[in-house]
């Protein structure tokens, strides 16, 4: 049956899809069928693939290991009499992997990290029966890929609770995003949207959703099924996928705990058997943010109203700070309120439901990748970051070279990545990229790589929803390639912040907004203001959105042209085009677009967006109609003049336009409500000028 369930086939052949809700939940309990011996009490529920990737077309100066594992998550059911004890998991547990224990893997460099019971030699877990266990590992080579096949052993050598062969298989069907949201507020969601790609050959119905929670929160791996359910608002009213398509549904819930789950999501092609495509992650409101990075400067920047207003007018609203006095304390922290964004500790004072809603994330481990000259090993990585698995503060991770952070896939509840295209430093070797002809320069590389990157952080890390450091204004950098201007133009922030956006990211982070970088590069501010406003408009489609197309355009020379791409949600999908007809200026040294030219853009859509009534581009200044149509197969054609960045939103329902231009003039008002403009106004810049001064000769 290929993944299908057995038990129960010939019942769910008869009432499949009615309100028979105890079929769904043996059903879920069983999963597939794949325990080799009558005895065994533990059972391969499921398992989750994801393949490694590998941008082809980043440039290093040596060559990177081929991208041959996988990060892989065994759902471990304890099959056993209602009445049976419950299974011991320890350190003493013997867990074997193609004849070989985790640590010896570890050693031996086939794996790159995993969570199975030896990675805690401190702790002990019980597996009662009924209940589910996760184990994640993150493998680098053969078998543990595509491909590869080995023999799994767990439990005594003389009756060991499971004992099969494992299959690595790339997935046919797969949860490419999952995303929990709530009210404006709340710190517990009551909705998550559920994005499915099918890749088989046939249609798949979606049937039946069920989240498997822990049974205590200090216990996030040992989860129980909760009541699966069938009442879901798939996107459109579109119940079934299409071959080679995607589709989904939001499923409302009561306010959930904020902690580890298992999603268990059943589908199967009409009038066949269900199977079962799981994942893994953390229970968070998902929350568009904005980071102005290190923002205090460690002067206490934060401290002054000046500097707070400048920082709202770029809808920044996050910082890398935990609590800070002068802040913290005042009444400046609810008039500007930036989310908490560092280590987070000690845990228990922001572990609170007040401090919950001020909180973005923990990071406090820097460049892992780099490590100070010295990487951190993964399995390093995952231990500094597992006290926080018993606390409701979701994990983040900065990655750093895109030709080995495969191997720290799936270490952190939120990951994202730090490289930029301009007079900064970088993994990859500028100069080896061919992208101009014989134009080879030291001081930039290409912009467009900001979005492979992404595509590859995003497909590592599926369904987690991923975020960026997106380079901004900088006071810190030096000359590069012999490039005078140590900071990005304003055109060059623009760019590399939308080809992460139209990725489907849900944060953007700046580096770095200091005081001493936005007086020093005064020319950016109006940008920042305007990607920031612009994000405001489109952070609910990102966050209920999944990528979707992807396709890299040339001129009929073979000249790059175009990245078109879109991020499709329930009712609409966002579509950009990202100018590649960019050059190098010798003199300046600084990246150039042209004027806006005639260009004709092909979107296809998924299935449940056919129908679309309007489409209508959109930026910071207004949303504008443009001259569109429908052809078959669900594709947009849009026929505009562009340059630079150009977005557009193609829609189910006619009035969002409206509604998308009010939002606009909403927040240019709050812009306008407060009353201070360094970027264009000479005496508010005066001021932040001053600040700086002031703040530069404080000891």
């Amino acid at each position: 049956m290929d993944g299908c369930s057995r038990r129960l086939a010939g019942e769910m052949s008869k009432r499949r899809g009615g309100s028979d809700l105890w079929i769904w939940a043996l059903v879920a309990l069983a999963g597939p069928w794949v325990s080799s011996a009558p005895s065994a009490s533990l059972e391969l529920a499921g398992i989750s693939v994801t393949p490694h990737v590998l941008a082809d077309s980043m440039q290093y100066r040596r060559e990177p290991e081929p991208a041959q594992g996988a990060r892989v998550q065994l759902f471990l059911l304890n099959s056993g009499a209602p009445n049976s004890k419950p299974l011991p998991l320890d350190v003493t547990l013997r867990t074997l992997f193609d004849g070989r224990a985790p640590r010896e893997l570890l050693k031996r460099e086939e794996w790159a990290w995993h969570d199975t019971p030896s990675a805690t030699p401190l702790e002990r877990a019980e597996l009662p029966p009924g209940a589910l266990t996760i184990w994640t590992f993150n493998g680098r080579k053969s078998p543990f890929g595509p491909g590869g096949s080995f023999p799994l052993e767990i439990g005594p050598a003389d009756q060991p609770w499971l004992d099969q062969n494992l299959q690595i298989d790339s997935p046919k069907c797969w949860l490419s995003a999952v995303t929990f949201l709530g009210p404006d507020g709340a710190i517990r969601p009551d909705t998550i949207v559920i994005h499915i790609a099918n890749e088989t050959e046939t249609a798949l119905e979606v049937r039946s959703c069920r989240l498997w929670l822990p049974a205590g929160a200090k216990t996030p791996r040992i989860l129980v099924p909760q009541p699966a359910t069938t009442e879901l608002e798939f996107f459109n009213g579109h119940s079934t996928i299409p071959s080679h398509d995607r589709g989904g549904m939001r499923v409302k819930a009561p306010p959930l705990p904020l902690t580890y789950t298992a999603l268990q999501v059943q589908v199967g092609p009409p009038g066949q058997d269900s199977f079962s495509i799981w994942c893994y992650l953390r229970i968070k409101v998902e929350r568009f943010d904005i980071s102005g990075g290190w923002v205090n400067d460690g002067r206490n920047s934060v401290s002054n109203e000046v500097f707070l207003k400048t920082l709202k007018r770029f809808h920044v609203n996050t910082a890398h700070l935990g609590i800070t006095p002068g802040y913290s304390d005042t009444e400046l922290l609810e008039r500007y309120p930036l989310k908490y964004f560092g280590a987070l500790t000690p845990v228990e004072v922001y572990d609170t439901d007040d401090m919950l809603r001020r909180i973005h994330a923990v990071e406090f481990l820097g460049e892992p990748q780099y490590g100070g000259g010295h990487p951190v090993p993964p399995q390093t990585v995952w231990e500094k970051l597992h006290p926080y698995s018993t606390t409701r503060l979701p994990t983040t991770l900065t990655n750093s070279e895109e030709r080995v952070w495969r191997d720290y896939a799936g270490l952190s509840d939120y990951p994202h990545y730090d490289a930029y295209r301009v007079t900064a430093p970088s993994a990859d070797a500028w100069r080896k990229y061919g992208r101009w002809g014989g134009i080879r320069i030291g001081w930039g590389a290409p912009l467009e790589t900001i979005g492979d990157m992404c595509r590859s952080l995003r497909e590592l890390s599926r369904p987690l929803p991923c975020a960026v450091w997106s380079q901004g204004p900088h006071s810190g950098w030096e000359v590069y390639g012999g490039r005078e201007r140590t900071s990005p133009t304003p055109d060059e922030i623009r760019l590399q912040a939308y080809h992460a956006l139209s990725t489907r990211i849900t944060s953007l982070y700046w580096f770095n907004l200091s005081l001493e970088s936005l007086v020093r590069w005064r020319d950016t501010l109006p940008q920042l203001e305007q990607i920031g406003r612009e994000i405001r408009l489109l952070d609910d489609f990102l966050l209920e959105g999944d990528a979707y197309g992807f396709e890299r355009l040339s001129t009929p020379e073979g000249k790059l042209d175009w990245d078109v791409s879109s991020v499709c949600g329930p009712d609409a999908a966002l579509l950009f085009a990202l100018d590649l007809d960019y050059t190098p200026d010798r003199e300046e040294k600084v990246f150039k677009f042209g004027p806006p030219r005639t260009a004709q853009w092909t979107f296809r859509l998924p299935d449940y967006l056919a129908g679309i009534s309007d489409v209508f581009r959109v930026d910071g200044e207004g949303a504008y109609t443009v001259d569109w149509s429908s052809e078959g197969g669900g594709r947009v054609v849009i026929r505009d003049q562009a340059s630079g960045v150009a977005v557009y939103i193609a829609s189910l329902n006619v009035g969002l336009r409206s509604s998308i231009d009010s939002e606009r003039k909403s927040l240019i008002e709050e812009e306008s409500a407060l009353e201070f403009d360094p970027g264009r106004n000479d005496a508010d810049f005066e001021q932040l000028k001053n600040l700086a001064a002031k703040k530069g000769s404080e000891p």
